[in-house]
């Protein structure tokens, strides 16, 4: 963006105290990131942002937003007076959305959101000027920060919508007001809000809230809770994607090798490569061809862009081990369908060497965590995974169940405070052609971990 500050008064239709004639030419709502020539978003969370403001003036805010009932006003630079400011940060996104006008797809799902962004954007580069969320910008800050970094050229916006909480996808969806609106899984990610998996669909079916008129929906169709759903919208336009033979487009042949998949792509009987191994990546390959079917996209190249993509770290991102193998890093979130399939997956990689898993909790199950921690152990056998490690006190649970199946020596537990002992263990045990598997919350920080053991050279 790259506004007179004058302007961004008038889409608000707030006052201006301090004006100057002055350009915004970026947001920021962490006084820590700002840079020259931002608008400073103070937001009112357990740290209130106004609080902060001379430390963004410091690093080049040249104005800021400011909430009426944050008295006295600052005399530093000019402001805008508003009622709220995550309000207006989101009123001045939209605004700017709607003077770009690019198609927008929006896509949520309660695991392979962001590599769905990621091969969706792929696909669209190859026809259009396109936009991504960067990293996992998705929720009510992030989603208005990736629209106003938005070039002003942008034809295709593929945006990532998240969810923590009932109704999330209500304001996110009229926010973006899609075209396109992509489901791509129900996990059980964030049920301790939700409750049940049932009640999570209901959450993620708001994601059609804004979808524009004529604007169509893919989801994931192998997911009985969401073929009911969109059952109650018989008007809706939708494409379902899935490894059943049941729907839209679906893959067969399907080839998983350790750091690739390639699959013949049904109906059309086209041999596509992705650059991520997994059967839950080829569900997530099949949402982003379907975006690309109904953006007019050849398929020759959409299957040129899969080949290519380029995928968002820490997401089944395979690495060069400093331990002569290879790590397979996928420590950004966790819930029991994510840490099922991507075993489901690990399993299947051939190696010369051993196999070995380190599991880190699961957040934010609720009551019904320790009991999900402890069904993992029907998906860990002795015959595929040589060795767990698990860390934290929900996995605890975990360990108590695999006792029933792996001996001491080939289980270890840790508690939270100790990763580094659990570095020190794997870097005395892992040997030359091993593969290491590592899954867990954010929360649990398994990166550092995956820093320790990761080759940079």
């Amino acid at each position: 963006m790259n506004f007179p500050l004058s302007t961004l008064g008038d889409i608000l239709s707030a006052p201006l105290l301090q004006e100057k004639p002055l350009r915004v030419t970026g947001t920021s709502f962490d006084s820590r990131k700002t840079q020259a020539g931002d608008l400073f978003i103070p937001i009112v969370a357990a740290n209130d942002g106004h609080d902060f403001l001379d430390d963004a003036i410091k690093h080049g805010a040249v104005a800021s937003l400011w909430q009426k009932d944050h008295q006295p006003y600052p005399t530093q630079l000019p402001i805008i007076l508003v009622d709220d400011t995550l309000l207006a940060f989101q009123q001045l996104a939209q605004a700017y959305l709607k003077m770009v006008h690019p198609k927008v797809v929006a896509i949520s799902g309660s695991n392979g959101k962001t590599t769905t962004k990621d091969l969706t954007a792929a696909i669209g580069a190859t026809s259009f000027n396109t936009y991504k969320t960067p990293a996992n910008f998705n929720n009510e800050l992030g989603v208005p920060t990736t629209i106003l970094n938005m070039p002003a050229d942008t034809e295709l916006l593929v945006i990532e919508l998240g969810m923590d909480h009932p109704n999330d996808l209500v304001a996110l969806s009229n926010l973006v007001q899609p075209d396109i609106a992509v489901l791509t899984m129900i996990g059980e990610a964030h049920i301790e809000f939700f409750k049940t998996r049932a009640k999570i669909a209901d959450g993620k079916m708001q994601i059609i809230t804004g979808l524009k008129p004529g604007g169509s929906l893919v989801y994931n169709g192998d997911e009985p809770l969401l073929r009911e759903r969109v059952q109650q919208h018989p008007a809706l336009n939708t494409r379902t994607f899935g490894l059943a033979n049941t729907n839209d487009n679906f893959a067969n042949a399907i080839h998983l090798a350790s750091a690739s998949a390639h699959f013949c792509w049904q109906p059309l009987n086209e041999t596509i490569q992705i650059p991520l191994t997994g059967t839950y990546n080829v569900s997530n390959a099949l949402a982003a061809l379907s975006v690309g079917q109904l953006l007019g996209i050849s398929p020759a190249l959409m299957a040129k862009a899969l080949a290519t993509a380029t995928i968002t770290e820490n997401r089944t991102q395979w690495l060069p081990g400093n331990f002569g193998g290879q790590l397979l890093s996928d420590v950004y979130n966790a819930n029991p369908t994510a840490v099922q399939e991507v075993l489901k997956s690990f399993g299947q990689v051939p190696t010369k060497g051993e196999r070995y898993v380190v599991l880190g909790d699961m957040l934010e199950l609720g009551a019904q965590g320790p009991a999900m921690h402890a069904a993992l152990a029907s998906s860990l056998k002795p015959q595929t995974v040589h060795e767990v490690f698990l860390i934290g006190p929900l996995m605890q649970n975990l360990a108590e169940e695999l006792t029933k199946t792996y001996s001491a020596d080939h289980l270890h537990y840790y508690r939270q405070d100790q990763q580094a002992e659990l570095i020190h263990d794997l870097q005395a045990t892992l040997s030359p052609d091993d593969l290491l598997l590592l899954k867990g919350s954010h929360g649990m920080h398994l990166e550092r971990v995956v820093a320790a053991l990761y080759d940079h050279n």
